[in-house]
């Protein structure tokens, strides 16, 4: 008996330590939600809704079955009603965004480092990194119906390897004339004919 009370007890703090931390799951939402603010030209509305949403997503994480999941589902569902019809077809094709997540090895991966640096932002943390606890995406219908009409279902594509954002690798770095850093040339240089309306100033 007493063998199947610890056997019972490793196999929960095995399936717990799988889950996200509050604290990692605030640092990783922050990070992705922040390139999807420069890849989709976010408002400053909809970058703040779109951290909530992934942060309740990457919360409630438990393990490999929780990747392609409820949680997933109900991060598209929504994000349907945060973005336009245009930003939502580009969040579907870019799978950095559209599948963040993957357990491989017993640990949590972010496909985004791929194509980012990691600690590189452009847009200043939303207002709610520092409120918002999460929970949005545990009550009935979605918490963000009253933004707009949702964007069209799509079925979902064959993952895609998008090619890397334009912009560059390297570390940030001053320019030596103008005082620039390259940091602050991306996040001012509007990308794919959109305007820079979606980035906001660095704190």
């Amino acid at each position: 008996m007493k063998k199947i009370m610890i056997l019972a007890m490793m196999m929960v703090m095995t399936i717990s330590a799988n889950a996200m931390s509050y604290n990692a799951a605030k640092n990783e939402a922050l990070f992705l939600s922040d390139k999807m603010a420069y890849e989709l030209n976010l408002t400053a509305a909809q970058y703040e809704a779109v951290y909530e949403i992934n942060l309740d997503y990457l919360m409630s994480l438990n393990g490999h079955g929780d990747v392609f999941g409820t949680w997933w589902n109900r991060r598209n569902a929504d994000l349907r009603y945060v973005l336009n019809s245009w930003q939502y077809d580009k969040y579907v094709a870019l799978s950095h965004f559209y599948r963040p997540v993957a357990w491989k090895a017993g640990a949590w991966t972010f496909a985004v480092y791929a194509h980012y640096n990691r600690g590189h932002f452009y847009n200043a943390h939303p207002k709610v990194f520092v409120t918002y606890k999460g929970g949005h995406n545990r009550i009935h219908g979605s918490h963000y119906a009253h933004m707009h009409k949702p964007a069209a279902h799509h079925h979902a594509p064959a993952v895609h390897h998008a090619p890397a954002p334009h912009h560059p690798k390297a570390p940030v770095k001053v320019g030596k004339r103008h005082g620039i850093t390259n940091h602050t040339l991306a996040s001012n240089t509007p990308r794919h004919g959109h305007s820079n309306a979606g980035h906001f100033g660095r704190r």
